[in-house]
């Protein structure tokens, strides 16, 4: 047996691995005629090997029905459909259709095709035989594990869409009357397995688990009047009509367990729970629980909040299992504790009239008894279900007369003692419960500052879970603080406590709070900041280190990882005003920078690009071994990182603009021919989406931006594969982007671009093309093209730079066309300008008097809110379109409908070389050097210009004379403050 499961194990690694190649253009691993042989044999193992093996083969069957069904496979559900009729080969042919059915179960409605053709030939014979194993008595667990499989083909088969033949009333309810029949049904008591995990996954309980989860589908998805297409009402008010009621009633019967101490499997009640918790809002099934709400809330509901024996075995013997657990958001989909808590607060929400009231005075009552019995007597677990209970409803009762303004004197009198409790839980449950109500406004700052010192102290407490309990409860006063001083006196010895248990416990939550202190505190850390960044290190490897070892799905070492990088972001960030710290820091994150920057990264590399977004741009300079992660980049963008482009462009930008000398005078590695290698196999890449080469031109324009004067060579070049790309190029955003590469290049020198332009033989579609993107209007009058201040700005000091050249390179009708267009760009870049300004001091003045209005609880019917208005006639003229696709022969025109204003993301706040230039006396002082070196030339200019024109010049002028003043007073502002 092991050899065959070894066997069985290669078998499903090998076809995992090569049965289908995951690049189209891959040559084929397998033989066809393998595959066919593989295909005629596989299915008729499915009976005759054992579970053990069933499993490896049945992953295999999933990789090649995903690969090749139906189109290779057509057979399969002929094999499936002639199975079902053989009593000996029912098994395997459930077996199949389950992997069949699961294949379709998250596909889009066209894609489902298939699915509605497999239901059509297999639902009536399943029908049929689900019938007839459900009437058998005393059924072994043989027939569990047939009804299991057909429960798993129903819920893939209905999970997104119910398939149509189901919608014939007559066939619906022939499958509803047995799963409510499974439903009602007592699970056997003879034959349970005794060990709680084998019974929870005996055969069953498996059953009833699935008919559970399928009409709770059902209810949530198709029986909700609100959330049906109208096509759909009949159907969901035909269920509600006929079925809700009788579910509801079954699940309630289902839930007695709980008060006689029979056994009940965790994912059951979770499951039940949602149900119940789904109908509070229903008049009609809330009518039906309202009689036994007492009973549910009292004797059910509050009896699984409270700690239980589980909590406190996994609490002695496991307490990092006990911590995960907690905090693991996946095991709160499990959770019948956390569907207690779910249930009441919905009920207290939207029936909470009554319910509110006596809930909280069944807590307080609770509360009462505790204090009144001597210690030995105390109603231990109790308390710490009735303070789950009071976190639970923390937003409900900080709105809610007259809870709200009895909150402090709760906490005093009732949570606060608990943070010296014998008993552990309870010192834990304190501490999360303080920092559920951290931001209410204490009267008596003594209380705050006593629950923060408690907290702070339970951090150092002899149970884990107090300890990290207290660590989050930390975060939320941290926050809520308003005085600093309460915490800097404390902050040492905070922050040692904090590291101790980051070697303790791997979980991205601890980061964060590490985060918000950072936050809080800024430029405050810097004295912490090296052994910060020391210690998230050495937690990162940590991380690392165990998300490698641990294959699980719920990986939460890797999530821990990726929080450790984002707080050293965060640290980088609030010493942004400290270079020197850069310094010292910098060996401690190398390796680090190093390692993630590779392909070993991937799951990181956001977050590592941000690192060294950081360390290049705040540091006194760019070390070499800074400039060492330079060819680790590159690497990574051509060969897999191309998704991450948008990101490495932020790094890169401040390699060449902070560290322009060595760029340009390294020859080992060359980075100017490394950069130019990765751009120009990215922008022509046929295959590359225009969205995805965004950042190649942005690229380009810091090239040329900082190293004016000194990349001649490279200009030809990269204004090859910009008119190259431009000529295929579809998305307005990315015609704009390539456009400024040519701006730039004018700005960084005119005479060379034009020469370049004209001997490539492109000079006059590219100045076409240009001037016809200019002119493309909204009918609001916002420009299509070139829409941010920066792109503006970009065209402007590239066309100003054509207007200085001398008569031979620019004739006299070019040149009154570039000045006109010149001038119509700076106008609408100096309304941009003061518009932006405007915007940007009334959203301080909002944010002055900002005052967050609370939720409101109630319902609302946001119906209206979801449709979407269309725009107000802002389409551009197909005249315009047509125009400027006759004007710029051999471009793509430019596609409107594709103009979504994500594209035109603004990006104002990346410094560039340019911030420093200001456009219009760049402008003035161009036109200015033109009347100087060709008074007549300048001569004929001014009389072809309109009253429209000469009005316009004369306002630049002017406002360049402003600027000018303007700039002057910056300076000496700036001098000053020094």
């Amino acid at each position: 047996m092991a050899v065959r499961q070894v066997a069985s194990i290669h078998f499903k690694n090998f076809i995992a691995k090569n049965w289908s190649p995951n690049d189209p253009d891959d040559s084929p691993k397998v033989l066809e005629s393998d595959k066919a042989m593989v295909r005629e044999n596989i299915l008729g193992f499915i009976v005759q090997v054992p579970p053990l093996l069933r499993a490896q083969l049945g992953e295999s069957i999933k990789t090649i029905i995903h690969s090749d069904y139906p189109e290779q496979w057509p057979s399969l559900l002929h094999w499936v459909t002639h199975n079902l009729e053989l009593q000996n080969q029912i098994f395997g042919a459930l077996y199949v259709l389950r992997v069949l059915a699961r294949k379709y179960e998250f596909k889009s409605e066209e894609e489902r095709i298939p699915l509605y053709h497999i239901v059509e030939e297999t639902f009536p014979r399943l029908l049929s035989i689900f019938s007839k194993l459900v009437q058998i008595v005393n059924a072994p667990i043989e027939v569990a594990d047939l009804i299991k499989l057909i429960c798993k083909i129903f819920w893939s088969s209905i999970y997104l869409e119910i398939p149509k033949q189901l919608f014939d009333p007559n066939i619906f309810n022939s499958w509803m009357v047995l799963f409510i029949n499974l439903l009602e049904r007592p699970v056997p008591v003879e034959g349970q397995p005794i060990d709680p995990e084998m019974r929870k996954s005996w055969g069953w309980w498996k059953v009833k688990k699935w008919t559970i989860h399928i009409l709770n589908r059902l209810y949530t998805r198709f029986g909700d009047l609100k959330l049906q297409k109208p096509e759909s009402k009949a159907f969901a008010q035909m269920f509600q009509k006929t079925y809700a009621g009788k579910i509801l009633a079954c699940h309630m019967q289902l839930l007695n367990a709980i008060r006689t101490g029979d056994y009940l499997p965790d994912r059951v009640i979770n499951l039940v729970l949602q149900y119940l918790t789904n109908s509070v809002t229903k008049n009609s099934m809330y009518q039906m629980m309202q009689p036994q709400i007492d009973i549910l809330l009292f004797e059910i509901i509050f009896p699984l909040m409270c700690f239980n024996d589980n909590d406190q075995k996994l609490w002695d013997e496991d307490p990092h299992e006990y911590v995960r657990k907690g905090y693991d958001i996946i095991e709160d989909l499990y959770s019948p504790r956390t569907a207690a808590m779910d249930f009441v607060s919905e009920l207290v929400r939207k029936r909470g009239k009554n319910n509110l009231q006596k809930f909280i005075h069944f807590i307080v009552d609770i509360f009462r008894r505790y204090d009144e019995v001597p210690a030995d007597l105390k109603p231990y677990r109790q308390k710490d279900g009735a303070l789950l209970a009071i976190g639970t409803l923390c937003d409900k009762l900080k709105q809610t007369d007259p809870y709200k303004s009895e909150l402090e004197r709760m906490l005093v009198q009732h949570v606060f003692p608990e943070f010296s409790s014998r008993v552990g839980h309870l010192r834990a449950k304190a501490a999360w419960v303080a920092g559920q109500y951290a931001h209410i406004n204490f009267s008596d700052p003594n209380n705050f500052r006593q629950a923060m010192h408690c907290i702070v102290s339970g951090m150092r407490d002899p149970d884990l879970p107090v300890r990290v309990d207290s660590v989050f409860a930390l975060r939320s006063f941290v926050e809520a603080c308003k005085d600093l001083d309460e915490i800097r006196p404390i902050l040492p010895q905070l922050l040692d406590e904090f590291f101790k248990l980051m070697n303790e416990v791997e979980n991205e939550d601890l980061v964060f709070t590490l985060e918000t202190i950072v936050d809080k505190f800024g430029e405050e850390m810097a004295p912490y900041a090296l052994g910060l960044c020391q210690n998230l290190a050495a937690a990162f490897w940590r991380c690392m280190a165990s998300s490698e070892a641990d294959d699980e799905a719920d990986d939460s070492g890797a999530l821990a990882a990726v929080g450790c990088l984002r707080a050293i972001s965060t640290i980088l960030e609030s010493i942004s005003s400290l270079p020197h710290l850069f310094i010292q820091i910098e060996p401690t994150l190398l390796p680090i920078m190093r390692r993630m920057l590779t392909s070993d990264g991937q799951d990181v590399y956001e977050e590592v690009l941000e690192i060294v977004s950081y360390m290049t741009f705040f540091s006194p300079t760019i070390s070499l071994d800074m400039w060492s992660l330079w060819p680790l980049m590159m690497e990574a963008l051509n060969d897999w990182a191309i998704d991450f482009f948008e990101n490495i462009l932020v790094p890169l930008d401040n390699y060449i603009s902070r560290g322009t000398d060595h760029f340009l005078a390294c020859k080992d590695p060359d980075y100017q021919q490394s950069l130019w290698n990765a751009l120009q196999s990215i922008m022509m890449d046929e295959h590359m989406e225009d969205s995805d080469i965004e950042p190649a031109p942005k690229l380009i324009e810091v090239l040329f931006q900082n190293c004016k004067g000194n990349v001649d060579q490279w200009l030809e070049h990269y204004l090859r594969i910009t008119i190259e790309r431009l000529r295929r190029t579809e998305k307005p955003y990315l015609k704009c982007l390539l456009v400024q590469v040519i701006a730039n290049a004018l700005y960084y020198n005119p005479v060379l671009t034009l020469e370049t332009l004209n001997k490539l033989g492109v000079a006059g579609d590219i100045f076409n093309h240009w001037f016809a993107m200019l002119q493309v209007v909204k009918k609001s009058g916002a420009r299509v093209n070139f829409k941010r201040e920066h792109d503006k700005k970009v065209c402007c000091l590239g066309l100003t730079s054509l207007i200085g050249l001398p008569a031979d390179k620019i004739p006299a009708e070019a040149l009154d066309r570039i000045f006109k267009a010149t001038l119509e760009l700076l106008v609408a870049y100096k309304d941009q300008v003061a518009e932006n300004k405007k915007q940007n001091e009334e959203a301080e003045d909002d944010m002055d008097g900002f005052d967050a209005d609370e939720e409101d609880d109630e319902e609302v019917d946001s119906d209206k809110d979801m449709g979407l208005d269309d725009e107000d006639g802002d389409e551009v003229s197909s005249l315009q379109l047509q125009k400027l696709a006759a004007e710029a022969r051999g471009f793509q025109p430019a596609d409107d409908d594709d103009d979504s204003d994500d594209d035109f993301s603004d990006d104002e706040e990346l410094q560039s070389p340019i911030d420093e230039v200001d456009p219009f006396i760049f402008f003035v002082e161009t036109v200015q050097g033109l009347q100087a070196s060709d008074p007549a030339r300048f001569q004929n200019l001014m009389q072809t210009l309109d009253f429209r024109y000469q009005a316009l010049a004369s306002g630049i002028a002017q406002h360049a004379e402003e600027r000018k003043v303007e700039i002057e007073k910056e300076k000496l502002e700036k001098a000053n403050a020094q």
